[in-house]
């Protein structure tokens, strides 16, 4: 069994800084701040079109819950627009417009995903509702104060500077607006975490070189899930970007969580 592994514990780290010096981590890797975007957009490209089915053999379909409650928690409304940022096979912005939900603008900086996106959405009849915007959410092309709702779902731990994305969630939000963010987080119950560390890092990386051929993007993930911030340490970087009630709800003992923020 792989003992749980420290999320700033990287025997393998190497620095490479940029042209100002400042570095970054992708997965337990420390990479210059300028090359961590076309490094994430490489593992997306390569895994874009079995993404979704990845999803659901490595969490044995339990994600399909994790976005209902998500979902849930929204409560989509015809009259609510919606924001989806990093979802650019379009699964949020489905479930969104099943539920209910108003416009949806899908943003992803990864043009292999959002192309995977569309052509299901098209598959599926979902033909109208539906936006598809190629762009980052550090720096976001949408105006400012002009959607009712921001998701981001499983992208923000791949984001260079957190910090950045979360100002812009808040840009973009109009007064009243809300922000959702569903994100892999820090299991909770004891023993578990031992075990969801064996799992990720043994059965994950396999898993990944079978489905897609592509075993360093699921080693990538394992590692990219223990970097990002545990569920307190997350709100408090929610609440520093100027939204606010921020609340956390756990998903299957912390595996996932749901952060619920507000901008007022």
């Amino acid at each position: 069994m792989v003992p749980a592994m420290g999320r700033d514990n990287n025997p393998h780290a190497s620095e490479r800084p940029g042209a100002d010096g400042a570095t970054t981590h992708f997965g337990y890797r420390e990479v210059a701040e300028d090359d961590k975007e076309s490094l994430v957009r490489d593992v997306f490209d390569s895994v874009a079109s079995r993404y979704d089915l990845m999803n659901d053999l490595m969490s044995v379909g339990i994600h399909r819950l994790w976005k209902a409650a998500l979902m849930d928690w929204l409560g989509p409304r015809p009259d609510m627009s919606l924001l989806d940022v990093g979802g650019g096979t379009g699964d949020i912005a489905r479930r969104f417009r099943r539920r209910g939900g108003g416009h949806v603008w899908v943003c992803d900086i990864n043009t292999e995903m959002l192309a995977t996106g569309r052509d299901r959405a098209i598959d599926r009849g979902h033909l109208e509702g539906i936006t598809w915007v190629c762009g980052d959410a550090e720096r976001l092309p949408i105006a400012d104060a002009s959607v009712d709702a921001y998701t981001i779902a499983f992208c923000i731990r791949n984001v260079t500077r957190i910090d950045h994305a979360l100002a812009e969630a808040r840009r973009v939000l109009k007064p009243g607006g809300r922000f959702l963010c569903l994100e892999f987080s820090q299991v909770v119950v004891p023993v578990l975490d031992r075990l969801y560390d064996a799992y990720s890092f043994h059965v994950l990386p396999a898993l990944g070189q079978m489905v897609t051929g592509n075993r360093e993007a699921y080693q990538y993930l394992a590692e990219s899930i223990r970097r990002f911030p545990a569920q307190d340490a997350f709100a408090a970087m929610i609440a520093a970007a100027g939204l606010d009630q921020v609340r956390v709800r756990n998903l299957s003992a912390g595996i996932a969580a749901i952060h619920s923020a507000w901008r007022t």
